[in-house]
């Protein structure tokens, strides 16, 4: 018997070990290219009618720094705690980007649809709302509807009810999309369902929440002055009330249009009512009241509906007003403490506050649901977040070059901050 050949043996085995270890190596060098090319964001497109005007991606993850990265872990409701105030805290970098761009939802308004009209940065996308003592899980828009399954959800208010509802449908619209029931003559009351959860969502115009005579134009302009029932609900949306399971509900910036005030039907006062011998009583005197009468309504209601009552929302309209030449063209968040609210949004929330209050003492005795939505803080330091000069298409392509360029300081991008207002909507749907 011949002898075993030891070092052919040897020579053979560190052969195949070598080949092995080449082949994980090329392995895993194919696996590390091909991960890091297809970990991509959405592309945003910008689009006119169905023709594509310009396609663009969202830019690679923004630089982030250890003291406002967002922390990595995933958050869940249990780390949100009675001694957090979710409506505290800062924006922080989110490297994960929107939950949707204007290619993946079609239910973006033109003036709120800043990729598409041509906003030329896309930082203010790339922020996360993060109260001071907790972590605020990320909106689950399955779990939401899961959640409101056969049930009814109405917004009523203002333009800025209809700014939130479009960014809650954008957000659905990743697992279901809606399906348009019903809408006013000029769009601005609308109903939706979502057949597979039997939800229903709707958007109940009514900016002063009581009854109003208005004189305006679709771009603002007034023929003539509002005639504003302080004491007489806007049936438009108490007719509605016994339908709805949720409500989140607000007044706002209307009131601060020259209006005549009514209660019993008899003019008591104005407010920039010049050249009309009418006591001048200011809109602080008819925020209370109309506030007032809405809550009364709600708290002494039948129908309990499960009721957000949502604080102002500050503009950040810097040298002047949307009709004056203001302008909002910061590109960063404020970080808390950096800015103070104006005395005129500071005097309209603590009149909410002090209404809710006053309501909440009311309902809590009777079993109603009523919670504060405080929104105000968390839109005071996204000054960043508004279409600005790009509420239109395309701005700066004008033919007439000296015709002046009107800002939106006040309603919000899409995507942009207030896709978080859901997160906060529903960290109090889950955990009160």
């Amino acid at each position: 018997m011949k002898p075993l050949n030891t070092n052919a043996n040897k020579h053979t085995f560190s052969s195949i070990f070598i080949k092995f270890a080449v082949c994980f190596l090329l392995l895993g060098l194919a696996y590390r290219l091909f991960s890091s090319s297809s970990v991509q964001f959405s592309p945003v497109v910008v689009t006119t009618g169905t023709a594509f005007y310009e396609e663009k991606a969202l830019p690679p993850n923004p630089p982030v720094s250890s003291s406002t990265d967002l922390l990595r872990e995933n958050p869940t409701s249990k780390n949100v705690s009675e001694r957090c105030n979710v409506f505290v805290g800062n924006w922080v970098r989110d490297r994960t980007g929107p939950f949707y761009t204007n290619a993946t939802c079609s239910s973006i308004e033109d003036h709120q649809n800043c990729m598409r009209n041509g906003r030329p940065d896309t930082d203010y996308v790339y922020w996360r709302w993060k109260p001071r003592d907790c972590n605020l899980p990320r909106f689950d828009p399955k779990r939401f509807l899961n959640m409101m399954r056969g049930k009814s959800l109405a917004f009523i208010g203002d333009s800025i009810m209809r700014n939130h509802v479009q960014s809650l449908l954008c957000i659905l619209s990743q697992v279901e999309q809606a399906v348009a029931t019903y809408h006013d003559e000029q769009y601005k009351s609308r109903r939706w369902v979502f057949p597979s959860h039997r939800l229903t969502l709707s958007v109940v115009w009514s900016p002063f929440l009581t009854k109003a005579s208005v004189y305006e134009d679709l771009n603002g302009i007034s023929s003539g002055i509002i005639q504003l029932h302080l004491d007489d609900l806007d049936a438009t949306w108490t007719d509605q009330y016994k339908n709805f399971d949720y409500v989140v509900i607000a007044g706002g910036k209307w009131f601060l249009k020259s209006a005549i005030y009514y209660e019993n039907n008899t003019i008591v006062g104005c407010h920039n009512c010049q050249g009309k011998n009418i006591t001048q009583l200011g809109f602080y005197h008819a925020y209370r009241k109309a506030l007032n009468s809405t809550l009364k309504f709600i708290t002494s209601s039948k129908h309990k509906a499960f009721t957000f009552f949502r604080t102002t929302t500050p503009d950040h309209f810097e040298n002047g007003e949307w009709n004056t030449g203001g302008y909002c063209n910061r590109t960063r968040p404020f970080r808390e403490g950096e800015i103070d609210i104006n005395d005129m949004d500071g005097m309209m929330r603590n009149i909410e506050l002090e209404e809710f209050e006053r309501a909440a003492a009311i309902g809590s005795e009777k079993d109603l649901t009523l919670k504060l939505f405080d929104t105000t803080s968390i839109s005071l330091l996204r000054p960043d977040g508004h279409p600005g000069v790009y509420r239109q298409f395309h701005p700066y392509s004008r033919k007439d070059k000296h015709l002046k360029l009107q800002n939106d300081c006040l309603h919000w991008c899409l995507p942009g901050p207030i896709d978080y207002w859901n997160d906060l909507m529903m960290e109090i749907f889950v955990n009160g």
